[in-house]
């Protein structure tokens, strides 16, 4: 019996002229919590595909428990006792946490002895890992915290030894977080492996007894993680110093820029998202939105944003009214001087098909600057592009490029790079640094602070707790809709994790 989990062995893999894994070597110890960490771009998530199966290596060996496997597709994987949870949960949402887990793995033909013998096993996991969660419960209807239990449970009842969680922190609450990490030390001492991918350093430091470092397709560096510490870990992740805390000196508010009253907002079943919500932005002010994701944050930017009718409440831009209900639109808020980073760059935020230089004045693509007559100016968009590229450090510097070609961080910084660029007067943020390594988080959070120090108003939304606490001059906490309470900065992270998961401020609630 070998003393690893899992040896990677000269680990090779190439898309096209990408190479994304070189030449990898990592041996993961069993019964223990490994990190994986690095920047966007350097290699993770191709690894990890290798070793679950969705691509196959170019080159190199992988031994589980010593012995060679050849892991052609994720069944192979499941087999072998890998079991992965994603960060988008795999779970059919209208089906019950019992069908969810049994998906894929039924045991029997007669589907109500297997239903039996499932929910005996699932009974067992339950008990032996301190996982409780109602078998007849339907998906949907859960917090994400208890979908995210269901996922493990449905990789043990499939035997898994060996676990991979994808960044499995992104939509949970400080409390929530802090019971993963709970179960997580529960199955590492059942004699679990658990590989923890995460561009969260924090964690990184809290959970695991060893962390590896990627930097373009290679293993760069393996520590213990108590004989290392976050400062070390950023500068091997990025290749230079990075300063974790971005220095932020005292706001200065100004006049009130946006204005939001009593603004409510369903969804397309009717759903109330946002609920009678009031709060002001000041020049020279980040005012952040602290919660958990499907809170109702998103709704609340897209109708701030133009892009989705509000069904009650008023805003006021500068000064002037914005017709929430009705006729509000991007382009006109464009004009008076709202610029938007939304949430979901993929979908609402650029065109992946098109050129970085394309989507570099997308939404602005009609200004004087850009036209000649009835035409784009072609020559003139390079260079606006070229010199944002140059700004921005947007890497690779090249504006003829597809946007899909470049990696997550690199496409929020062309999104960040239009927006910022067009001297807005208020400028409303979602999830500013999702998905984007180390390195581009400190870049993206200096020039967050730089609009605020020139007088502009900011709306910030992240899922984020650390994020919000260290950009904003104000906080409010959002759940179910509602803003359930204002905060300093320097609140104890515990009040506003209470908050978020919606345990109200006694006070504030009779008030």
């Amino acid at each position: 019996m070998s003393e690893f989990a899992i040896e990677l062995k000269g680990i090779d893999k190439k898309f096209g002229p990408v190479h994304a894994n070189k030449n990898i070597d990592i041996k993961i110890r069993k019964g223990t919590i490994h990190g994986i960490i690095g920047e966007n771009g350097a290699g993770k998530s191709t690894l990890m595909s290798i070793l679950y199966g969705f691509y196959q290596a170019d080159k190199g060996e992988i031994l589980i428990d010593g012995k060679k496997i050849d892991i052609k597709s994720p069944s192979t994987a499941i087999a072998s006792g890998i079991g992965m949870v994603h960060q988008h949960f795999m779970l059919v949402e209208n089906f019950t946490v019992l069908e969810n887990v049994m998906l894929g793995a039924e045991e029997s033909e007669i589907l109500n002895k297997g239903i039996v013998t499932a929910r005996q096993a699932l009974k067992r996991l339950e008990d032996e890992y301190e996982m409780e969660v109602d078998p007849d419960a339907v998906i949907e209807e859960l917090p994400v915290g208890i979908q995210q239990r269901v996922e493990i449970l449905k990789a043990l009842y499939r035997g898994a030894e060996i676990l991979i969680l994808d960044e499995p922190t992104g939509v949970l609450t400080p409390a929530e977080a802090d019971h993963l990490f709970r179960i997580l030390g529960q199955l590492k001492n059942q004699g679990k492996t658990i590989l923890l991918i995460t561009h969260k350093l924090r964690e990184i430091m809290a959970v695991t007894d060893e962390v590896s470092v990627m930097r373009r397709g290679e293993i760069v560096a393996t520590r213990t993680t108590s004989k290392t510490n976050v400062e070390e870990l950023a500068e091997l992740m990025v290749g230079r110093h990075v300063l974790l805390h971005v220095p932020k000196g005292e706001s200065h508010p100004g006049d009130v820029k946006l204005s939001v009253r009593n603004l409510t907002v369903k969804d397309g079943r009717g759903v109330t998202m946002v609920d009678n919500v009031s709060f002001d932005v000041r020049a020279g002010e980040i005012v952040g939105v602290a919660g958990v994701a499907g809170n109702g944050q998103s709704e609340l930017l897209e109708a701030i944003a133009g892009m989705r009718r509000a069904a009650g409440g008023t805003v006021t831009l500068n000064g002037e009214p914005v017709d929430v209900t009705g006729k509000a639109s991007p382009a006109k808020l464009r004009k008076r001087g709202l610029a938007h980073v939304p949430e979901d760059r993929h979908h609402t935020g650029l065109v992946l098909k098109f050129e970085e230089s394309e989507n570099a004045i997308l939404g602005y693509h009609n200004d004087p600057e850009y036209t000649k007559g009835w035409l784009l100016d072609i020559n003139a968009i390079r260079a606006d592009a070229q010199k944002k590229i140059e700004q921005y450090d947007i890497r690779p510097p090249n504006p003829r490029l597809k946007t899909a070609n470049f990696s997550g961080g690199n496409q929020q910084k062309i999104v960040l790079a239009r927006e910022m660029e067009q001297d807005p007067s208020v400028l409303i943020i979602g999830q500013p640094t999702r998905g984007v390594d180390v390195g581009a988080i400190e870049f993206i959070h200096k020039r967050i602070i730089q609009m605020r120090d020139q007088g502009k108003a900011i709306l910030l939304v992240s899922v984020e707790l650390d994020e919000i606490r260290s950009l904003s001059d104000r906080v409010l906490v959002m759940f179910a809709g509602r803003i359930v309470g204002e905060r300093s900065p320097d609140t104890p992270e515990g009040e506003l994790g209470l908050l978020m998961a919606g345990v109200e401020d006694k006070k504030e609630a009779a008030e």
